[in-house]
Order: C-alpha cells, then structure tokens, then sequence
C-alpha cells in the first residue's frame, strides 16, 4: 500500500507542477520576438513605445497596473478592470481586448493565433528591455 501511496502521491505533484507551470504563463510563452515585431506594426496605428498617442505608452507596459499611466485618458471600463499586465494577461486581452475588458477603448480585433500573441507579448518584453526604444529614468 505504501509503494501506491508513493506512487500516487508523485503523480500528483508532477500534475501540480504541470498545471501550475502552464498557468503561470512559463510553459510555451516564449514567443519569437522578431516576428513580434513584425505583428506590432499593427499597434503602431494607435501605440507607440515611449509616449502617449491614441493608445498608451508600451514601455513599462509589463508588470504595470492597467489605466496607470499619467496623462492617458482611459475609459472606465480600463479604470475599472483591477488588471496588472502580465504575459498571462496580455495573452488574455489581445485575443479579443473588446470582450476581455468591457468598455475598452481598444477597437483592435485581436490576435485569433496564441503563437502570434505569444510573439507579441516576446517583442514587447525584448522592447521594454532596449534602451534605446525604452529609456531608463534616472
């Protein structure tokens, strides 16, 4: 009965260690940063990387709190949605940003592709990373 226990016990774990794994966002989010780039041409329309334009800057954009940079008027959908933007997160919003985030200002249909998201979500992290696209205060 021990040898079960063990056995079951490890399986368990190993299951644990999958899911949790998966979900926070390590297992295959690794993204192709080049091809990210090419995508967020597409963002270029409304983003650009250091300053406000019709959509909010992306530098900082990872680990920062949703509807949080100073002089952007975000809808109140945004304000309202307690979000902090993560891979697991922007995943979520550029599938579809309209149903992720109800009342959002963000017209952009989404990436249907999760590869083609998780390309984004690299180029945006490798973005945030150059300084000379997102310079580091003080």
């Amino acid at each position: 009965m021990m040898i079960f226990d063990a056995t079951l016990r490890g399986s368990l774990l190993l299951s644990m260690f999958a899911a949790t794994t998966l979900l926070s966002g390590c297992g295959g989010m690794k993204g192709n940063a080049a091809h990210g780039k090419e995508l967020y041409a597409q963002c270029q329309a409304c983003h650009k990387p250091a300053e406000n334009f019709v959509g909010p800057k992306h530098c900082g954009l990872i680990g920062r709190p949703a509807a949080s940079v100073p002089g952007f008027d975000y809808s109140e959908g945004m304000k309202a949605s307690g979000l902090t933007w993560d891979e697991a997160t922007l995943d979520q919003f550029l599938t579809s940003p309209v149903a992720f985030v109800n009342g959002t200002k963000m017209g952009f249909a989404g990436f249907d592709n999760p590869s083609d998201r998780a390309d984004v979500i690299a180029w945006l992290r490798k973005m945030n990373d150059d300084p000379t696209i997102c310079p580091k205060k003080g």
